[in-house]
């Protein structure tokens, strides 16, 4: 994989949860920035039984240079809840 960088829109974030996701509620991938605040970002089911999902990146959401944490965090029809483990990305300013 080559570098991200920051404010770049040309990218999906794509995840394995190693779960089978029929029958979720919901997916999204969370994140931790440089900063170490938190948040999500929405994210469909690419592959069901193998548990992938994933992210379009628009404008203005990888807004920060610095190490990312991105993980899965899936909310199955019964309530139940499962967060994968997270992967750490270096997201680099432009021009470095």
């Amino acid at each position: 994989m080559g570098k991200i960088f920051k404010g770049q829109s040309a990218i999906r974030l794509t995840l394995k949860t190693f779960s089978d996701l029929e029958g979720i509620e919901q997916a999204v991938i969370k994140y931790r920035k440089p900063d170490k605040s938190l948040g999500q970002f929405p994210a469909v089911v690419e592959d069901t039984t193998s548990g992938i999902i994933s992210h379009e990146c628009i404008e203005g959401e990888l807004n920060a240079s610095g190490w990312w944490a991105f993980w899965a965090y899936v909310i199955f029809a019964d309530g139940r809840t499962a967060a994968g483990e997270a992967a750490k990305v270096y997201i680099w300013a432009e021009g470095k």
